[in-house]
């Protein structure tokens, strides 16, 4: 892990110099100053630390700032360092591999030698894909392999979970296990998860039915639910073990996504599965290995663009993605960040002001300034990559995690941000276009908020008003509404998805 130098810096984005301090700084506009310093007071605040800056997208002139310097925990708003970053060092062309290998010989409808599955890291691989390379191996003729199944995950190393992740998450989608073979069960590309379909059974009382997408052995489900009353489905995975838990009561047909500890196994599990619906028998079981140097490429599959995987990855704030881009660069996660902190300066950012340990903002580890993402929102004005990362953040009040946000407001389909959340954080980050049709970029991050405050609100009333002439067009945005508190023992599994402000909506399919 490359040491990054703390301290009370104010940071100095390469070609901008901001001032920052604790109080509010703005230029040329008294208006807007009152009016985003009169959403800032507001008692949902009171206590938490909040940075604010507004800046011209096309100069950098600082229109607004609040604390702008100051380091904190921006959540999934660092996805827009680790995209435009990977972008420039990997290339918007970029294109992972998944190979079968072997380097045995054919003797008839007999491979001799081992037959090897290699993982280049690729998120999107799915059931249907690992099938494909199973039916390519059909299709060459070979019925046996009269060697073993070897998986080959060396491209990434065996550290699966970021640094400063939080434990309890880690059985939830949106914490999965990064691993350089891995699956996607559903068209969101959730890497590293199975999908857990729950049915009613025949009759009141009975047990209800269980299966996972896609179908394996790497799992084992434990279920007590039954066919009977609106209690609810709880499907969680046991802390470091492939035992999901499946209780509660419905009558209805439920779903659910989480994790698997060791993505590798599952596709192993996946792959085997896919050779034997073609009728293929492997006679030496499974290894876990590195293939042969000089191994010939028996197939191939190959994934979209990284331009591509920009609108999955921002526009639903897909952490797994954003891991996958840091291993890529590196292998590991120190090295990769080190990798892509090269790109850091063209990007407006000193990487020795700024602590970043994944790609996805989950590390609690994490330290960015406000400053410092609209630099990047600014210098990213310039990349030859711009246009289809910029389509791929979310838009107010149309898609991604923003679609039920900014509804019928001058921020609708104006305002182009990245949110973020986790438990005591929330930012948003991206572009708006005010009335008077001036570009602007801005960030707004909060910290150590209280979780019965809903923290998007203050966000949104921000966004409103830089995309508005004030007065009335914002007078709906300014009301906060506190939400019934909840015990802190409570398992957040249980809490209602549409109360939950310490996750992104699209993790909990609630936007």
């Amino acid at each position: 892990m490359k040491l990054r130098v703390l301290g009370a810096v104010v940071a100095v984005a390469a070609g901008f110099s901001l001032t920052s301090s604790g109080g509010a700084v703005a230029v040329g506009n008294e208006a807007l100053t009152a009016d985003l310093d009169a959403i800032l007071a507001d008692n949902a605040l009171k206590g938490a630390d909040v940075g604010v800056t507004v800046r011209d997208a096309n100069s950098g002139e600082v229109i607004y700032t609040r604390q702008g310097a100051k380091r904190s925990q921006v959540a999934s708003n660092l996805k827009l360092l680790t995209t435009a970053a990977a972008m420039d060092l990997l290339g918007p062309d970029y294109r992972w591999k998944t190979e079968l290998l072997t380097s045995g010989t054919r003797s008839g409808a007999t491979l001799n030698g081992d037959v090897v599955l290699r993982g280049g890291g690729d998120p999107t691989m799915s059931r249907v894909r690992y099938q494909a390379l199973a039916d390519a191996l059909k299709a060459s003729g070979v019925t046996t392999v009269n060697g073993s199944l070897v998986v080959d995950d060396k491209k990434f190393d065996s550290n699966p979970l970021g640094p400063g992740w939080a434990w309890e998450d880690v059985p939830f989608s949106y914490s999965a296990e990064t691993s350089a073979l891995t699956l996607s069960p559903d068209a969101k590309f959730s890497a590293g998860t199975v999908v857990v379909r729950v049915k009613p059974g025949a009759t009141t009382g009975a047990p209800v039915v269980v299966t996972t997408e896609p179908s394996n052995d790497h799992v084992q489900i434990v279920s007590t639910a039954t066919t009977n009353g609106n209690a609810g489905i709880t499907v969680q995975r046991e802390q470091g073990t492939n035992r999901i838990l499946v209780s509660g009561s419905t009558w209805a047909e439920v779903t659910a996504l989480t994790t698997v500890k060791d993505p590798t196994g599952l596709v192993t599990s996946v792959f085997q599965k896919a050779l034997q619906a073609n009728g293929i028998t492997v006679t030496g079981g499974v290894k876990r290995q590195e293939a042969p140097a000089g191994a010939a490429v028996l197939a191939t599959d190959t994934s979209m663009k990284l331009s591509e995987l920009m609108v999955p990855l921002l526009k639903d704030s897909n952490n797994m993605l954003a891991e996958v881009l840091v291993k890529t660069a590196g292998k590991s996660f120190g090295n990769g960040v080190n990798q892509l902190s090269t790109k850091w300066a063209g990007l407006g950012v000193d990487p020795n002001v700024v602590e970043v340990f994944d790609g996805s903002g989950l590390s609690r580890y994490d330290q960015f300034s406000p400053d410092d993402l609209t630099s990047v929102l600014i210098k990213a004005k310039t990349k030859p990559w711009f246009s289809a990362w910029q389509a791929s953040l979310p838009v107010a009040g149309v898609d991604g995690t923003l679609v039920s946000r900014m509804k019928n407001t001058p921020a609708a389909g104006n305002v182009k941000a990245k949110s973020g959340s986790l438990t005591g954080i929330s930012g948003l980050s991206g572009y708006v276009k005010t009335a008077a049709g001036r570009d602007l970029v801005f960030s707004v991050v909060q910290n150590n908020y209280v979780l019965f405050n809903n923290p998007k609100n203050i966000e949104d009333r921000v966004a409103v008003r830089l995309a508005s002439d004030g007065g009335s067009s914002i007078a709906p945005q300014i009301q906060s509404v506190p939400q019934q508190r909840k015990a802190p023992e409570q398992d957040r599994a249980k809490v209602p998805a549409q109360e939950r402000f310490d996750v992104e909506c699209s993790w909990i399919g609630t936007c």
